[in-house]
């Protein structure tokens, strides 16, 4: 895993070297392990290096013979050494053993259609100087990240925002229309960021430049239609579907194992890690150290079964162990790494493991990331089935109880009454025909905490329809779908790549230099899953009904019974329990927030006033603090003081992970 920058400018003019240097430098925990630049007529690129495959070669840039074409590489192509054999057939020769000159050679082949052979995590850049044309491409589900930006002079890219900053004409300015979004949807809508005129690169998407002309195509996206299909019985079908599952879920974790360093794996206690797990200690010969994240919360600790899955598999196993003081102290570091407000603080002990992960001498790990957006885990989807099931029978008086199901993690939620639950998850009759029914109550819950934008902020958007921005992303044929898969779609498109592999994936393990690798998001699984009927998914109320058979057996069955419990960590709590934090008095003080114009003063002081005295509760109040605090955060690092020396440092705890 690797970081990449470059500059096409629009001129003839040649691009100043020392530009890409600041790029790169910007991005160096990406790949501590080397660096390098190129520059041809108006062309710059730059790469920095995290060595997994081909140690001794593999440096990037990396040219054809003639230089006529040039790449910059971050991510792992999986099938690269099925793909480099089919390549010699054809005549094509070899000078690394990377995956990199794969996709080089297989550009010369194919052409921009070459993404189309790759099975891997990717965003890479090629340039061709015979045609001036600039080709880059980031991978089916969003593993790895891509961003832009068009300058008057230039089009200017790299794997992090931070890197287009390095820039000195590139502006840098909140955009209020994705804080609007992201305090609905948890995440912008790409290609819009943060940032205004910083542009994100949607998964399943290439882009060409040619001189001042900018192209976006997208190669590939999810597809539920034969998914919708009730066809035959689930008896006649399941045993058929959970043999082919578990096959594909083998082969993508057997080539996820491809490296020339240690490979480890992060256990969660779930399902999931376990599942991944298992399948190494199963139907490999790779030897496994495993790590994991415990609490000293008990709400949000599972270390029993954590302990109970590295025993039953025998593991070597690390952990470290996390408090709320860790979480505060780290903040301000994770919100420098994902470049954007975040609304809960479950990146920060992601942070820290990635810490431990890289202290003891790993830079890649697997994990179990993807299996509930394609396999129907989530709280979000038994939640939807039960309402629609409530409204079909409004009157009913048992029916509501079924809600007792829910979150069963949220004791706030759980000891409320029938009453209150059953008007919080009450359906409006509109809402059974909107496209968006699964997500209403998240994104409605969400938008409440936009009552703290100021007044200006609020003038900005008013006007703003985000719903609207995207229902103009939805693929045809959506409308069509069952239900349950519209919602798994709503999840695996935007929350997934946004936020999941992002602010909690690639940019917390990145910040120590550590790749993640998901089985469950090799896209011949994700296109299985997508064709697989939901009664197999979800069966009844059975969460993730299909990948459990196939785990029959490999993990304990304490983890296969356990009720579903999402990643979470502790949120406001975390900046006021123990010792005040210099940066959380500083940047919600009233005349911070004044000065910054994003929130009501006022209104944050009442919300820090409840913190600071025990009386917040419930998840509004939580998101609202976090969500606060990281865009004040991110207007601190990257608006008002970026080139200095990052803010997150003054507030770093210096010591090393606990663990054992």
């Amino acid at each position: 895993m690797c970081g990449i920058a470059g500059i096409l400018n629009f001129s003839e003019k040649r691009v100043d070297p020392v530009l890409l240097v600041r790029m790169v430098e910007r991005i160096r925990h990406r790949g501590p392990d080397d660096f390098g630049i190129y520059t041809d007529k108006r062309a710059g690129l730059a790469h920095t290096r995290l060595s997994i495959i081909d140690l001794g070669a593999g440096q990037q840039p990396m040219h054809n013979e003639d230089k006529s074409l040039s790449i910059i590489f971050n991510g792992e192509i999986f099938n690269y050494v099925e793909l480099r054999k089919d390549l010699v057939r054809k005549g094509r020769s070899f000078r690394t053993r990377s995956d990199t000159e794969v996709i080089l050679r297989l550009y010369e082949e194919k052409g921009e259609q070459c993404v189309q052979d790759l099975n891997g995590q990717w965003a890479f850049a090629i340039w061709d100087s015979k045609r001036e044309r600039l080709f880059l491409s980031r991978d089916r589900l969003g593993v790895r990240p891509l961003f832009y930006t068009v300058t008057e002079d230039a089009f200017v890219f790299g794997s992090e925002i931070k890197s287009i900053f390095a820039i000195p004409n590139v502006s840098r300015e909140i955009d209020p229309i994705a804080l609007d979004q992201i305090f609905t949807f948890w995440v912008s809508i790409p290609p819009r960021t943060i940032f205004k005129n910083i542009l994100e690169l949607p998964p399943g998407h290439s882009l060409t430049v040619h001189r001042k002309q900018i192209a976006a195509q997208q190669y590939w996206r999810l597809d539920y239609a034969e998914g919708s299909k009730n066809v035959g019985s689930a008896a006649a079908h399941e045993e058929q579907y959970a043999g082919e599952l578990l096959d594909l879920l083998v082969d993508a974790t057997r080539i996820r194992l491809r490296s020339d360093v240690p490979v480890g794996a992060y256990v969660s206690g779930g399902l999931d890690s376990s599942f991944v797990t298992a399948l190494v200690k199963k139907f490999t010969e790779t030897p496994l150290r495993t790590f994991s994240v415990t609490f000293d919360d008990a709400e949000f600790d599972e270390g029993s079964y954590q302990n109970e899955v590295t025993h039953f598999l025998e593991t070597d196993h690390q952990e470290v162990r996390c408090s709320c003081e860790d979480i505060g102290s780290v903040f301000p570091a994770v919100i420098w790494h994902t470049e954007r407000p975040i609304l809960r603080t479950a990146p920060a002990p992601l942070y820290i493991l990635s810490e431990l992960v890289r202290a003891h001498g790993y830079k890649v790990v697997l994990t179990g990331e993807g299996a509930d957006e394609m396999f129907g885990g989530y709280d979000i989807f038994k939640e939807a089935k039960i309402r629609r099931f409530c409204a079909a029978h409004p009157q009913s008086t048992t029916r509501p109880l079924l809600f007792r199901r829910l979150y069963p993690y949220q004791p706030y939620l759980q000891g409320q009454s029938d009453a209150y639950l059953r008007a919080f998850f009450h359906v409006r009759p509109h809402e059974l025909k909107s496209e968006f029914f699964s997500h209403l109550p998240r994104w409605e819950l969400t938008s409440k905490l936009k009552m703290f934008f100021s007044e200006d902020i609020k003038s900005q958007v008013r006007s703003h329809d985000g719903y609207a921005d995207l229902r103009s992303t939805l693929p045809p044929g959506y409308s069509a779908w069952d239900a349950f898969c519209r919602a798994q779609y709503l999840e695996a498109a935007y929350l997934l790549p946004g936020y999941i592999l992002s602010s909690q994936g690639d940019r917390v393990a990145m910040a120590h230099s550590v790749e993640g690798r998901f089985p469950f998001l090799d896209y011949r699984v994700a296109e299985f899953a997508a064709g697989i009927p939901p009664y197999l998914k979800m069966k009844v109320l059975n969460e993730k009904y299909l990948l459990k058979r196939c785990a029959n057996g490999l993990v304990p069955p304490s983890v296969m019974k356990r009720p579903k419990q999402p990643y979470r960590a502790p949120d406001g709590k975390s900046f006021f329990h123990g010792p005040p934090l210099e940066y959380v008095d500083a940047l919600l003080s009233s005349d911070r927030i004044q000065q910054d114009g994003l929130f009501d003063s006022l209104a944050v002081k009442s919300l820090v006033q409840k913190f600071r005295q025990g009386r917040a509760i419930g998840v509004r109040d939580n998101m609202a603090l976090v969500g606060i605090l990281s865009t004040q955060l991110v207007v601190e690092q990257f608006v008002r003081n970026f080139g200095d020396r990052p803010f997150y440092a003054e507030h770093r705890a210096g010591t090393a992970p606990v663990c054992r």
